[in-house]
């Protein structure tokens, strides 16, 4: 199912989520290359769970090995900065319908959770969202030199917030081949977590992540549920909406 919109009006503008978005569209379309080097720079600025692990930049042995080895030779990028790639990660994309299925979901959920939040927790929110997301699949996969890129971590954590706050407002989705339906978020976000599950080790897909951001986002949202509806309330006043 691919959502098309929620039927769920802010009254707050998503500030924060049209910079992520930006930012997001800014780094694909500008700052990673196209060509043969786009491979090249993926491995240079994002978070792979070898180097994660290690703390180490990948050397010659690790790439060529497929995996990480105990080795001595020369990094492949021996400036690179680990702890700052875990966070351009989340910033990097692999494709065009990559980068926006990401942004149209961040889209759809991101403005109300901004709103329930506050710019500043939302931003918050979302950042440990992806910082777990990554360490989550770092850690079940910590040999891998696979580059983990995407927002779809923090994006997760972001519906898992949706979930808690707003379990029936309507998702309309699109069912391929032809229907378009109406949803409870409820049904929708719970199809598409049950789905993470069924996605086969060949997919490039790391699903892993999603589940890691997902339950942070949840858990993070059940701890200030009570202050996020008081908050909503305040600014729907006695028309709010939460349950």
């Amino acid at each position: 199912m691919i959502p098309i919109r929620d039927v769920n009006p802010t009254r707050t503008k998503p500030a924060i989520t049209l910079v992520i978005i930006a930012i997001n569209v800014f780094v694909f379309l500008v700052l990673q290359p196209r060509d043969a080097s786009g491979q090249e720079f993926v491995f240079e600025q994002a978070a792979i769970p070898c180097e994660v692990t290690s703390g180490a930049p990948l050397s010659t042995a690790d790439f060529n090995a497929g995996t990480c080895v105990d080795d001595t030779e020369q990094p492949l990028f021996p400036r690179k900065s680990i702890s700052l790639s875990v966070l351009a990660s989340m910033f990097l994309h692999g494709d065009l319908l990559h980068v926006a299925f990401n942004l149209w979901s961040l889209w759809i959920f991101g403005n109300n959770i901004e709103e329930a939040f506050g710019r500043i927790g939302y931003l918050a929110m979302y950042l440990i969202s992806g910082l777990a997301a990554t360490l989550g699949y770092v850690a079940l996969n910590p040999d891998s030199i696979v580059p983990l890129v995407g927002a779809s971590g923090a994006i997760a954590g972001v519906i898992g917030g949706y979930l808690v706050l707003f379990p029936r407002h309507q998702i309309t989705s699109y069912v391929p081949p032809i229907f378009i339906i109406p949803l409870p978020a409820m049904f929708f976000i719970g199809f598409w977590f049950v789905g993470q599950f069924f996605i086969g080790s060949e997919s490039a897909i790391a699903w892993q992540a999603h589940v890691a951001g997902f339950i942070v986002g949840v858990g993070i949202t059940l701890m200030m549920r009570s202050s996020l509806r008081r908050r909503l309330q305040s600014i729907h006043g006695s028309a709010a909406r939460v349950r």
